[in-house]
């Protein structure tokens, strides 16, 4: 069912990317109406972006808990700049930023979650990650708040179903990406190889040579933990021959044990013991292990797609191209892809200025796209976004990435957006731990197999 919907959004995320890559028009006519709406109705903002607040002077302050703790990427310049816009446009509000890097935020989040303290605005991911807060009645039902201004119609089709609930809307996603390989041209040139690698034979080979030429061949950060898991998982997706390992152990059809997963354990493993990430990954975060590729000193990295217009602001601009992950053992379609639906931002239950939150909210996901766009970190967004790449100025790098969505066949989300809470944190600590220590592939399944069965 998961995999179906996959299809579905992507169905649409394809089309959003060859709005990208064609002439303005679409949104011209959105802005006509929004501005022709902004001519008859006073309370709007300067923007033009319909808000419906009512005009008081009661001070507010509304906490934005967010996750772009890197001020030289376009996502920390946008959240600053809507904010400060908002502001200006409503001197009684103040945006209070709380800005800390992933792990930082899960683990903030779940100490607030559990005194009923969640920030006005705060980030989760989809499905089994955000189900709890949900079940918990942390969160704000948001339907009322994406009708107004058109905000619902701004979403791919598909999308908001990964964030709702008994036919209610609790977060608004900030993405919708893919996970793919970038690569730095001029390492692999300096390294002696001339062409991508489409096996993970090949891709072992590379690791290799990039490690004799004193080269770190993958960059990561694995003190967060989810990023060591979610490229691992582009290992289980080609070793199950495909999308949907993760729903069969949940239907019962399979297991932990089941071949596809040992192989991709010992796959992983092989990445390690190869010597293809960092000394001290488990040490060093995510924004760290990030920035050891965007400073030039690691060949290649595997992320999700969010991270094109920060590769296009880095130090290494121009020289990264991007490839699918590639086969493994003669298994796998590199048009399936690890899918992202993005982190979403959720509006707490128990707000003491719940309307006031809203309209900010509406108004900063309305202007995201836009925004986004002049920023030229538009791709992989989860808002229908119209414009000329090429004319705008977009590297070839986005112009890559965009092309890469027309191939999505379908694929996987995440395991922690796929299971269970307490397997999941069995699951990543697992991973994380294969980065310090060989271990036996099948004891590592059996561990996953034993999680599961004790948190059905």
């Amino acid at each position: 069912m998961v995999n179906r919907k996959m299809k579905t959004t992507f169905t649409v995320a394809l089309t959003a990317a060859m709005a990208l890559s064609v002439a303005a028009c679409g949104n011209s006519n959105d802005n006509s109406k929004n501005n022709a709406a902004s001519s008859a109705a006073p309370d709007k903002t300067n923007s033009g972006t319909a808000t419906n607040t009512t005009k008081s002077d009661k001070k507010v302050t509304i906490t934005f808990q967010n996750i772009y703790p890197d001020p030289t990427t376009p996502s920390y310049k946008m959240v600053h700049e809507l904010s400060e816009q908002y502001e200006k446009e409503h001197p009684n509000v103040k945006i209070e930023l709380d800005t800390l890097n992933t792990d930082q935020q899960k683990v903030k989040l779940k100490t607030q979650a559990a005194s009923k303290e969640v920030p006005d605005i705060t980030i989760v991911n989809p499905a089994a990650q955000m189900k709890p807060f949900v079940d918990a009645g942390l969160f704000a039902p948001l339907n009322d708040m994406l009708d107004k201004n058109g905000l619902k119609d701004t979403y791919q089709t598909g999308l908001l179903d990964y964030y709702s609930f008994d036919g209610n809307v609790y977060a608004l996603p900030d993405g919708n990406n893919i996970e793919v390989v970038y690569y730095n041209k001029d390492l692999f040139a300096q390294a002696g190889i001339a062409n991508t690698p489409t096996t993970f034979e090949e891709m072992l080979k590379d690791v290799k040579i990039l490690k004799d030429k004193g080269i770190t061949p993958l960059a990561i950060g694995e003190k967060d933990s989810w990023t060591g898991s979610f490229l691992f998982m582009n290992i289980l997706l080609r070793t199950n021959g495909g999308p949907g390992f993760l729903q069969d152990v949940m239907d019962g059809k399979k297991t932990f044990e089941d071949p596809a997963f040992v192989e991709a354990v010992d796959a992983f493993q092989q990445l390690v013991q190869a010597g293809a990430f960092p000394d001290g990954a488990t040490s060093i975060d995510a924004n760290a292990g990030g920035n050891i590729f965007k400073s030039g000193k690691a060949a290649m990295w595997v992320i999700g797609s969010w991270e094109t217009g920060a590769v296009d602001a880095s130090s290494v601009a121009g020289k990264v191209g991007a490839f699918q992950f590639p086969t493994v053992n003669g298994k796998g379609d590199p048009n399936e892809f690890m899918l992202a639906p993005g982190s979403a931002f959720a509006v707490s239950a128990n707000s003491e200025h719940l309307q006031e939150t809203k309209d900010f909210l509406n108004f900063f996901a309305s202007n995201l796209p836009k925004k986004q766009f002049e920023l030229k970190n538009a791709v992989g967004l989860g808002q229908k976004v119209d414009g000329d790449l090429k004319a705008a100025g977009y590297s070839d790098l986005a112009i890559t990435i965009a092309g890469l969505f027309n191939q999505v066949k379908g694929g996987d989300l995440s395991f922690d957006n796929t299971m269970n809470p307490a397997t999941s944190q069995v699951h990543l600590s697992s991973i994380q731990n294969l980065f310090v220590q060989k271990m036996d592939s099948a004891a590592v399944a059996k561990e996953h197999q034993t999680a599961f069965e004790a948190n059905k």
